[in-house]
């Protein structure tokens, strides 16, 4: 958010399953002449992902009826153990594209050759600094921030102005208020981690770490655990008595508060510090020994179409990659567009992540 993802919406995801989409219409007109093959192709296109992947009935089923395949969505766990079941079936693939690998876990994809490479039609409209990979094994399809939230009724009944850079979270009046999730066992908590490494460098992070801890950071396994739990603005901080008014979470989890609030506030209860956030982008995949090849192609189009990536947002509370998405209103009048957030380059953070998360755990945890 993984993962992944994915970002706010994890909370929200569906059950852990497989969940198949059936096109209404029939299949596309196909050329029945003489020397046409009478080969049978699939009309079924899988889509192996995490469990955050979420897309309109509509919106599918408009793809389905336009390309002639139905679409299968094959769940699986979070981003890493979705990831890691490839891997392991690495030539004989579950599906036919994998969605959900962000550019913390894409060295791993990358370096284990899981994926054919493939040029997705539409890919010039993506923003450029979302194309990591040049061989295209990888397309880009949303992005998001890992970002510190804060209680704004909080800060605004002690009369202390909240925290907006990764500086701010290691004065004293931020003493024991932020929670933040395992870097170890939780993609928010690694992605904060490397927002760390992105400020102060290889040199400094541990430094930073040292100061955090003594500032009365707390820190839990997941976020589920920190954002429903602990902290103290969401609804299921609120009704589990959480006491941290910070935490580490998502730049659009305040539309989400907004969006499932009961009755919805006119305004979001929880704000973001957007001097701690770091760049997430996932990536979606042709599996190499897909079943069926043309078909993940045209999986692979559609999610960089302008009509799935303008639904994107408010089914997995991510952003579009693409020049010409527009984001719906919930997400221009709640949140916040991060301008310079923090990031690491793939190839440092396929280096150095295990040695990374091995030392912050001795530093922190331990």
């Amino acid at each position: 958010m993984s993962t992944t993802k994915k970002l706010a919406g994890v909370a929200l995801a569906a059950a852990l399953g497989v969940t198949t989409l059936s096109a209404c219409g029939g299949s596309d007109a196909k050329d029945k002449s003489a020397g046409a093959s009478d080969a049978p192709k699939s009309k079924t296109v899988t889509l192996v992902s995490h469990d955050s992947f979420n897309v309109t009935d509509t919106v599918l089923k408009e793809f389905e009826q336009q390309s002639g395949y139905t679409v299968k969505v094959l769940k699986s766990g979070d981003a890493g153990a979705a990831l890691n079941q490839e891997i392991l079936t690495k030539g004989s693939p579950r599906g036919d594209v994998f969605f959900g690998v962000d550019n913390t876990l894409l060295s791993r994809a990358l370096d284990n050759g899981i994926f054919t490479p493939y040029e997705a039609k539409g890919l010039a409209g993506v923003k450029p600094e979302f194309v990591l990979d040049k061989e295209h094994r990888v397309t880009p399809i949303d992005s998001g921030d890992i970002c510190v939230n804060y209680d704004k009724a909080y800060f605004a009944d002690k009369k202390i102005a909240p925290p907006q850079t990764l500086d701010d979270l290691i004065k004293p009046e931020y003493k024991n208020l932020l929670v933040t999730e395992n870097a170890a066992t939780s993609s928010p908590g690694l992605g904060f981690l490397l927002a760390s490494v992105g400020k102060y460098g290889e040199d400094g992070w541990k430094d930073y770490w040292s100061k955090l801890k003594a500032n009365g950071v707390e820190v839990v396994d997941g976020w589920e655990q920190a954002y429903n739990e602990r902290f103290s603005a969401s609804a299921g901080g609120k009704k589990a008595k959480g006491d941290r008014p910070l935490v580490v979470s998502y730049a659009s989890s305040p539309p989400v508060e907004v969006l499932y609030g009961e009755p919805q506030p006119a305004e979001a209860p929880t704000g973001v510090a957007t001097g701690t956030c770091f760049r997430q982008t996932e990536f979606a995949g042709l599996l190499k020994g897909a079943k069926n090849e043309e078909g993940g192609k045209a999986l692979l189009d559609f999610l960089i179409s302008k009509k799935f990536q303008e639904d994107m947002p408010l089914q997995m509370f991510v952003n579009p990659v693409t020049k010409d998405a527009t984001l719906p209103e919930l997400f221009t009048k709640h949140g916040v567009v991060i301008e310079k957030p923090e990031t690491v380059a793939p190839d440092a953070i396929a280096k150095n992540r295990d040695q990374w998360v091995k030392a912050w755990s001795t530093l922190v945890v331990k």
